[in-house]
């Protein structure tokens, strides 16, 4: 496994679940390997009689509620998943498995049911003085008491957890920070695009699926180190096939082997993930309204919903903007997202699956309205204007009733009003 690999496998470590339950159950292993070996340093400063065993019948107890409660909690989380993806996206279900809160409480559960039968195999086998029951004893009231916590926590979250508003405030939570991390970064770190002299050497991808990621940095050194100018063809989020151009590398010390070793900076992956990539939360916002709007839901409310988180994430694209700082890796041309492209992500399902529902098409101009007043350049406005026009046309061909049409024709009028058309 190549650097980049390992930074990302460390990036993405704390968000696994895994983590959480090796650190949970590592914990509960070394409180119970703590008491037994106070046990003979504490011998007749710290004796306690418990009474017919009262620390073992306490791990019991524990052990057999815990084994219970764990139980429901993955089946819980795994029917919240399940839900996610049926309900609103698929593309939402990576951010629920993320949820720290479902996390912590699986964690919980499982390392405090291996603190209960490690203390019970150690009980068993004479390994626990008095003084060493009197550790163990208070060490089981601690974890009684987390456990308690931290069920108390994990029943008001799954009140909520799974279900539709719950997913869109995640799928909008991770949109805003991808989307204003590219208005602070339209390049990632690089400079805008220019054009690729003859006879640049191409980066080929070495496997089919989507880049998920770039590492800029390494990049930038083997460039620096090679004395070579990249120009980046793909950005985070585009699919690729066996062989397709990622990048092109103009410069006398590229030599296949600083290709081979370019390549291994892209990451290409079976399935898109919200990193570096702005337009994925748009396109998960754009399909959970497109299934609210389908005909075995038809919750047009759900799909306006969204239409407002739409609504925050653009105008934090709007509102956010580039520092003045030089770019820190001038050896690499990176193009950047259109205005245009998120937009179409964000609404065109919405126009094309809403054209019948006079609601959604009237939200639809009321969010370009106000995105048109917001939007920082001409070709903002001009994308903007244009999937007005296009929402219109779509709203026209699909409401029945005239009066309908006569409302989203006059809205979209407003907007060619605000866009100065």
């Amino acid at each position: 496994m190549g650097a980049f690999d390992w930074r990302t496998f460390l990036a993405r470590l704390p968000r696994r679940i895994g983590f959480r339950l090796s650190l949970f159950t590592v914990g509960a292993l070394a409180l119970v390997f703590v008491a037994a070996w106070a046990a003979p340093l504490l011998e007749g400063t710290l004796s306690f009689d418990f009474g017919q065993d009262a620390v073992a019948n306490l791990l019991q107890i524990l052990a057999t509620s815990m084994l219970a409660v764990t139980t429901f909690s993955l089946t819980a989380m795994i029917s919240a998943y399940a839900a996610a993806a049926q309900g609103t996206t698929p593309r939402a279900t990576q951010l629920l498995i993320a949820d720290t809160t479902s996390q912590n409480a699986l964690s919980t559960f499982l390392g405090a049911f291996v603190f209960a039968i490690v203390g019970l195999v150690g009980l068993s086998t004479g390994g626990f003085g008095d003084a060493g029951k009197s550790v163990l004893f208070a060490g089981t009231l601690i974890v009684i008491a987390v456990v308690v916590g931290t069920l108390l926590r994990w029943i008001h979250h799954l009140t909520t957890f799974g279900r539709v508003p719950d997913v869109i405030d995640r799928v909008e939570a991770a949109a805003t920070d991808a989307v204003r991390a590219f208005a602070c970064d339209p390049h990632l770190g690089g400079v805008a695009p220019v054009a690729v002299p003859d006879g640049a050497a191409a980066v080929g991808a070495r496997s089919a699926g989507y880049v998920t990621g770039i590492d800029m940095a390494r990049l930038h050194e083997m460039a620096d180190a090679a004395g070579v100018t990249v120009h980046v063809d793909v950005l985070p989020g585009a699919f690729v096939g066996l062989g397709t151009d990622l990048g092109r590398v103009t410069g006398t010390g590229a030599d296949a082997d600083v290709l081979e070793r370019m390549c291994g900076c892209f990451r290409v992956e079976k399935h898109r993930t919200y990193e570096q990539d702005p337009r994925l939360g748009l396109v998960a916002l754009a399909e959970i309204g497109s299934r609210a709007l389908s005909p075995a839901v038809n919750d047009p409310g759900t799909a306006v919903e969204v239409l407002g988180a739409i609504t925050r994430v653009m105008t934090v694209l709007f509102t956010e903007s580039a520092g003045d700082d030089d770019a820190p890796y001038p050896r690499i041309h990176v193009p950047q997202v259109t205005v245009g492209e998120l937009t179409e992500d964000a609404l065109r399902p919405l126009a094309r699956d809403g054209a019948a529902q006079v609601e959604v098409s009237l939200r639809i101009q009321k969010v370009l309205g106000e995105l048109v007043r917001l939007a920082p350049d001409d070709d903002a406005v001009r994308a903007l204007g244009e999937a007005s026009v296009r929402a219109l046309r779509r709203a026209k061909a699909g409401l029945t009733d005239e009066s309908d049409a006569a409302l989203v024709e006059a809205a979209a009028a407003s907007v060619r009003g605000h866009a100065g058309a």
